[in-house]
């Protein structure tokens, strides 16, 4: 794996596009680098056509998904920094399970397969799209108060809006019946299991925002246990008083700042030799 890079790949969560990076993006060129903000098959449409057809969108898969950002990060000619949010903080796992990325971030992640927390707050957050089972098969999203509680419950009503109304979109119901809650009811490997133990596989960051509905930092620490066993570096920070919005809600750039901070620091420790997980 390189010593540096000058690429870093923004992977976007469950009802967002890539607009949700549009700040990082900026904030990243200005520091010298290269940055991309690719979309999920068909979420490359703006987010205004996409909530009044969401059908486009509806039957994605996450192996589609995965195929498809992995394609996009195998094109560039050096191996970037991966950084992805919410479910794509799951996507970010799969990817450098695949032996992608020279270091990686996942802020306030959806868990991979075999992550057994479920705390209250995730329970209501996700229960708009859970109450009923026709969203397994078309794509859901939540309501202006849904939104608020399970993304930006620290910010004023207003901006909470402003937010809702910029970035919000459905998205395909299936991805949570079947790798949210009752993932682990399920006997067998799906497409968000990862290797835990892989050795060869780039350092890994979790970033947990400690007033987090959707993704509380328990699912995030015991996310991160998960891969103990792995001799590749996995460490774990937590901003407390922030949110699932945390990306986007006031003093989003000391959260950037400590992803690309981490990452460049593990890039730079390779000359030194590998350390061991904090």
């Amino acid at each position: 794996m390189p010593a540096t890079t000058d690429t870093i790949v923004l992977i976007h969560g469950l009802w967002m596009t890539p607009r949700s990076w549009e700040h990082w993006v900026s904030y990243y060129e200005a520091k010298g680098y290269r940055v991309l903000a690719p979309a999920y098959p068909g979420f490359d449409i703006e987010v205004e056509a996409l909530r009044e057809n969401p059908s486009v969108i509806a039957d994605l898969t996450v192996p589609d998904t995965v195929d498809h950002l992995a394609a996009v990060i195998s094109g560039l000619p050096t191996e970037p920094i991966l950084i992805g949010h919410s479910f794509g903080g799951t996507l970010t796992q799969l990817l450098v399970n695949r032996g992608l990325g020279s270091a990686a971030v996942v802020i306030d992640s959806a868990p991979t397969e075999g992550v057994r927390v479920n705390p209250p707050s995730q329970l209501r957050s996700l229960f708009p799209i859970l109450k009923n089972p026709a969203n397994r098969h078309r794509a859901a999203g939540f309501t202006l108060d849904e939104f608020r509680y399970s993304f930006t419950n620290t910010v004023g009503a207003e901006e909470s809006r402003e937010a809702y109304e910029r970035y919000a979109i459905p998205a395909p119901g299936s991805w949570v019946w079947r790798y949210g809650l009752f993932a682990n009811l399920t006997p067998r490997h799906l497409e968000t299991w990862v290797d835990y133990a892989r050795d060869d596989r780039a350092p890994l960051l979790f970033i947990a925002g400690g007033a987090d509905n959707i993704m509380p930092p328990s699912v995030n620490r015991s996310n991160a246990r998960h891969y103990r066993k792995s001799s590749a570096v996995t460490d774990y920070h937590e901003f407390p008083g922030r949110s699932h919005w945390t990306c986007a809600e006031p003093g989003w750039e000391a959260v950037a700042d400590h992803a690309l901070d981490w990452a460049v620091g593990q890039l730079a420790d390779r000359a030194s030799g590998p350390r061991q997980s904090a």
